[in-house]
């Protein structure tokens, strides 16, 4: 086609229009360039797909070993939090023990020492209730 211009008459909206009509080879800046259509996809090959395979197969593996080890640093954390926990209560029962050993061995003592207080007291009797006797008889036998 040959470039030129076209005027067209007015219309009844009182609009004009121009049209420029040009070659279709050469580009121009006011209109968008042509999308050229992509190629067409072919066929993968049988080594593209197997490289694919071995590709999601390795991204797979990947994964499971991540989470694996997200395990496994869990687990480890809560072996972490019984161990401590274990040894909070060894500690707590050792304690008790060593306050109960303690408290018996105090009673221990005090009964103990109250056994000897009576002990003595029990003697102290006895030595005045001889002494009363001899005494009585000093005071019959004298008398």
């Amino acid at each position: 086609m040959a470039s030129g211009v076209k005027s067209l008459n007015k219309r009844a909206s009182c609009q004009a229009f121009e049209v420029i009509l040009k070659s279709p080879t050469e580009p121009s800046p006011e209109r968008p360039q042509t999308l050229a259509l992509p190629p067409q996809k072919k066929e993968p090959s049988l080594g593209e797909l197997q490289r694919r395979l071995e590709a999601a197969e390795e991204r797979r593996k990947s994964q499971e070993k991540q989470v694996l080890k997200q395990l496994a640093e869990k687990r480890e954390r809560e072996k972490e939090v019984l161990n401590k926990a274990q040894e909070v209560n060894n500690n707590y029962s050792k304690m008790t023990e060593e306050k109960l050993h303690h408290k018996m061995e105090l009673n221990q003592e005090n009964r103990m020492a109250r056994l000897s207080a009576l002990k003595q007291r029990l003697r102290e009797k006895v030595s005045l209730s001889e002494v009363r006797k001899n005494k009585e008889l000093h005071t019959d036998l004298s008398g």
